[in-house]
């Protein structure tokens, strides 16, 4: 899957967090640290979302964009 970023600059490294996945964010000293460590944080907020919804009865809606 592919998200959208934003990616913030600042005296101590880069910042840069998932809009669509609400607080989602993560850092680190350079951009390509920043975007690595952002990665994982998708991937484990995935995990823990998919972990959250087993047990339940989970339905899809598709919104147009």
């Amino acid at each position: 899957m592919i998200y959208k970023v934003v990616l913030n600059k600042s005296e101590e490294g880069y910042s840069v967090s998932c809009p669509g996945l609400p607080g989602c964010w993560s850092q680190g000293e350079t951009e390509e640290e920043a975007l690595d460590n952002v990665r994982d944080a998708i991937e484990a907020y995935r995990q823990t979302a998919d972990e959250l919804a087993s047990g339940g009865e989970v339905r899809e809606v598709e919104v147009a964009a």
